[in-house]
């Protein structure tokens, strides 16, 4: 059996399990991720992986996710800009744009 279209409520006929599977796949194809499914992990780590999510105030998914990502690759994930901070070098001619297009033409306000 071929995988079938999507075809809304409205048209009066249930769809067959697959097409649904088959609907919701499609939308879920630009989550370019993997999951994984860990076993056996020994009380200690439990405890320590959930204290720290606890005191990072993160899920224990995205501390270990942050983990798995610091340990494999070397880099911490930034979802906030924190590595950008600091980073931000003077360049005149940026400024100068900048402050041509803060000027107010006050007689646009009119």
């Amino acid at each position: 059996m071929g995988k079938q279209p999507c075809r809304s409520r409205s048209e009066g006929n249930r769809l067959p399990v697959s097409a649904y599977m088959f609907c919701y796949h499609v939308g879920m194809k630009e989550q370019a991720s993997i999951q994984y499914t860990i076993r056996g992990v020994p009380c200690e780590v439990d405890r320590a992986l959930r204290r720290k999510a606890k005191l990072r105030k993160q899920s224990l998914n995205r501390l270990i996710l942050d983990e798995l990502a610091e340990a494999t690759t070397g880099t911490e994930r930034h979802e906030d800009f924190s590595d950008l901070v600091g980073q931000w070098t003077r360049d005149a001619a940026f400024d100068r744009v900048v402050a041509a297009q803060r000027q107010i033409d006050w007689a646009k306000w009119k």
